[in-house]
């Protein structure tokens, strides 16, 4: 039987469900249609020399490609949906020659569907999740350096994530399909991991050959030779810009994305939940949104400023999320669950402040979660007073 905090869930899923349209599928093409844009501009802008205003455009069209369409396209967020074109399903997006159309990036989409579909939202901050941050930079952590060099390799690590973490992280967890079985092991000590830096290794040549290579020879070789007709100067120009926005686009993503399970005020487990109602408040006690509301913040944060809403219900679309969002807190709300929101930039404070080991993550034990308790009752109407004999 639902608890009554689970069924509130699985009405406001219901009501999601029925909003999911033809609205869905126009939604995504704009996006990809704004990413292209986003894109084309910044790139052809290289002809009026070097500029702040490319390597910016370039940047947001990577994060805009990762976080809102690979990210939720992924996930199905139109599967099924009548009318949808296969690029738009999680089994067409990205496969093969799509990959360099539609989410060109160091990190291979097969990998990165087994790493985060299949591992980290299975084990949302638990031993086996391969983002739990606090456990796969025990190393930094527990290092001797003192605390501003720690800080600088954060900062260092922010600019590198995508083809230091998330390449090799993700090819790994292909290669390691025992880590759907292994709850306790850090991904960083795994064997699949360790083998991943070698290319004379099979995971190690996939990483090399489709990620390693693949990406910096198109990214920093063709894309910018499209400028080529126009000069050498032009074409110099796209090159530093697509640097730079290679820069810009591993800071941007890595400050959105990593904040969301890391804190001295989320959970993390060292156990799996028992049942459907456990693991949603796993979901929610292990994540944390940023400020939601408005189109244009909203894409700054690629959506995952509805990280709670995101957990709960991964194959959903930001639009469901926008409106799912103050109907999830008020259920929070109604049922004594803690439903973190704050800045993004709090966020990152206490990102960093947990990579470095100023703060440790929270470890409460499942049976010490708050417990969504049944709505209060109302009070009952007071009785009507009885009729008075007429005189």
């Amino acid at each position: 039987m639902q608890t009554p905090f689970q069924a509130d869930l699985t009405t406001l899923r219901r009501d999601l469900d029925q909003r999911r349209g033809p609205a869905d599928i126009a939604w995504f093409r704009r996006v990809e249609a704004l990413a292209w844009a986003l894109f084309l501009v910044g790139l052809f802008t290289s002809a009026f020399g070097i500029n702040p205003i490319s390597p910016l455009l370039l940047a947001l069209a990577s994060s805009t490609r990762w976080m809102v369409l690979a990210h939720h396209l992924c996930h199905g967020a139109l599967d099924g949906l009548p009318g949808v074109a296969p690029r738009f399903t999680s089994r067409g997006f990205a496969r093969g020659w799509r990959r360099w159309l539609q989410w060109p990036d160091w990190i291979e989409p097969q990998a990165w569907r087994r790493e985060h579909n299949q591992l980290h939202h299975a084990y949302t901050n638990e031993g086996a999740d391969p983002d739990l941050v606090e456990r796969q930079l025990a190393w930094l952590r527990d290092c001797a350096l003192p605390l501003p060099l720690r800080y600088a390799m954060v900062a260092v690590f922010a600019c590198t994530w995508r083809w230091l973490y998330y390449a090799p992280s993700t090819t790994a967890c292909m290669a390691d399909a025992s880590l759907q079985r292994r709850d306790a092991e850090p991904l960083h000590r795994s064997a699949a991991h360790l083998q991943i830096w070698s290319p004379f290794h099979p995971s190690g040549r996939r990483l090399w050959l489709r990620s390693w290579l693949a990406y910096p020879l198109f990214q920093f070789g063709a894309i910018p030779a499209l400028l080529l007709p126009f000069g050498v100067g032009v074409w110099r120009a796209a090159l530093i810009h697509v640097l730079l926005a290679e820069i810009l686009t591993s800071i941007h993503t890595f400050i959105v994305i990593v904040p969301n399970h890391a804190g001295d005020d989320l959970v993390r487990f060292d156990d799996r939940a028992r049942n459907k109602a456990d693991w949603s408040l796993r979901q929610i006690a292990a994540s944390c949104n940023y400020r939601t509301g408005g189109d244009f913040n909203d894409l700054l944060h690629g959506w995952l400023n509805y990280q709670i809403e995101h957990h709960i219900w991964p194959n959903l679309t930001p639009r469901q999320y926008q409106y799912a969002a103050p109907r999830l807190r008020e259920i929070c709300q109604r049922h004594g669950v803690t439903y973190v929101q704050d800045s993004i930039w709090r966020r990152a404070r206490k990102m960093a402040a947990i990579m470095v080991g100023r703060e440790s993550m929270r470890t409460t034990a499942p049976e010490s979660l708050p417990k969504p308790s049944p709505p209060t009752p109302a009070p009952p109407a007071p009785a009507s007073p009885a009729p008075q004999p007429s005189a």
